[in-house]
């Protein structure tokens, strides 16, 4: 089959799974099986060899990132529900003091979202977020809008979150390189998104009267200048639905230390980087270095952190063993949908593989001339924006362009790059399409048009500025 009927077959597949997912709306991880199948049977992989070309691809990807999002899910469950998520931004915020708290809680954001996923995050800060508003009588967007930045930047660039985890596994990344060059960068990117965010809530946005009353009373709340905000122009706002749940916190025990949260979080994150600096700075053979590597496995680092959290903030605390299991097991229907979705990708991805169209787009990706970590980025960019979520944004991108990358012959190190590169790009566009979109605009009483002036712009510029400071690192790799 030459290589133009092979790119109308792939174009013909992400455009079909674009219109199954926004248009018919269509379950994502449901979407990406059937598209798979089409995909494989249309560019001539024979239907014996169908099934198992699936399999292939589910269980390669799931292999590797399913431990690993379930654990890291688990240690973000048992946070959240010891107070100790509550208990470490307000510890920020006193570290902080009154005139940095909107830096207090982008901080708390950076470091939460680590082990948290960025919905839940959301929803555990943004309540902090209205006390903080009501107190100083400052704009809600002053606090709400650099911390959900922050937590969504992590999200995009860091394991263990799906679309990251994902992605290094799909394109042959070092984990811990990716987490020792990306933890720099994304930090990086949410000071420069707090200095934006800053400039750009100096003037007055209009609220929802809803979240008016929730943050304020029933008084008008200030805007920027002091003064209090106008309202919509037509007079109403974007609906919210639902208040923000407060964290489920064990209340008859006392909430963690900040010291407690910080190392449990940071914990996981050292036995990684330990890892990979032993495999390149060890002797081959070394017992050091067998042990190191041992630990700083992802998965035996995640699972040594789920048993430190079960005792430290469970058992140490009064939890008995039922409520330790309990609080594990409820950590797993919320993200058993965000690993599907990560298998179907892996599934798309070894069709590409497997039917040559992997190779097809990377003959014409190759004759471009442009530079592999500039392709991820706007390949990931373009399928953020077209279909909203970041994770399958990710997947999809490392699925497409495996191949290229392949024939490429980076190194290790460039190859981290790429990931971070494709990070940067599932960051930016956060719009109409994307539920963070809508959960971040619900909870801060945005319409949609502020929401895009904001959010969307936001997001852009972060997402941008993660790109360019990829490339900056490139010629140091």
């Amino acid at each position: 089959m030459s290589h133009t009927t092979l790119l109308l077959i792939a174009a013909a597949g992400v455009a079909t799974l674009l219109l199954l997912i926004l248009r018919a709306k269509v379950q994502p991880f449901v979407a990406l099986v059937v598209v798979s199948i089409a995909v494989a049977l249309a560019a001539g992989v024979p239907a014996a060899d169908l099934v198992k070309t699936i399999e292939e691809g589910m269980g390669s990807t799931l292999g590797h990132i399913a431990t690993i999002i379930a654990l890291g899910a688990m240690i973000g469950r048992i946070i959240e529900l010891s107070g100790g998520a509550q208990s470490f931004a307000h510890s920020l915020m006193d570290r902080f003091g009154s005139k940095r708290t909107p830096l207090a809680l982008t901080v708390a954001g950076f470091v939460l979202g680590i082990p948290v996923f960025f919905e839940v995050g959301l929803i555990i800060l943004m309540p902090i977020a209205y006390g903080v508003a009501r107190a100083s009588r400052k704009p809600l967007l002053v606090y709400a809008l650099p911390m959900g930045a922050a937590m969504l930047t992590v999200h995009a660039f860091l394991p263990p979150h799906p679309g990251a985890v994902a992605v290094t596994q799909a394109i042959g990344a070092d984990q811990g390189l990716v987490l020792l060059m990306g933890i720099p960068v994304t930090a990086v990117v949410i000071l420069l998104g707090y200095l934006v965010a800053r400039r750009m809530t100096r003037r007055e946005y209009p609220m929802d009267p809803t979240v008016y009353a929730e943050v304020y009373g029933e008084d008008e709340p200030p805007a920027a200048g002091g003064a209090p905000a106008a309202s919509a122009p037509d007079g109403h706002g974007t609906a919210v639905l639902t208040k923000p749940a407060p964290a489920l916190v064990e209340e008859e025990f006392a909430p963690p230390s900040f010291a407690m949260v910080l190392t449990l979080i940071v914990t996981p994150i050292l036995l990684i980087l330990a890892g990979t600096l032993g495999q390149n700075l060890l002797a081959e053979g070394s017992a050091f270095r067998a042990v190191l590597t041992v630990l700083g496995a992802p998965m035996v680092a995640l699972l040594l952190d789920v048993a430190l959290c079960a005792y430290f903030l469970g058992a140490r605390r009064g939890w008995d063993r039922t409520r330790i299991a309990n609080v594990m097991t409820s950590a797993l229907p919320p993200v058993a949908m965000v690993i599907l979705v990560a298998g179907a990708g892996g599934v798309f991805g070894k069709v590409l593989v497997a039917s040559g169209i992997g190779d097809a787009i990377a003959d014409v990706l190759d004759r471009t001339g442009l530079p592999a970590l500039f392709l991820a980025f706007l390949m990931a960019l373009a399928l953020r924006a077209a279909q909203g979520s970041t994770t399958v944004a990710l997947i999809t991108t490392a699925g497409i362009l495996t191949p290229l990358l392949q024939r490429a012959d980076l190194s290790t190190g460039q190859l981290s790059l790429v990931a971070l590169a494709m990070g940067a790009g599932g960051l930016s566009v956060s719009h109409i399409n994307d539920a963070g979109f809508w959960m971040f605009t619900k909870l801060a009483g945005l319409d949609v048009a502020t929401g895009l002036r904001t959010w969307t712009v936001l997001t852009t510029t972060m997402g941008l500025m993660g790109f360019g400071l990829t490339a900056a690192l490139w010629p140091l790799v």
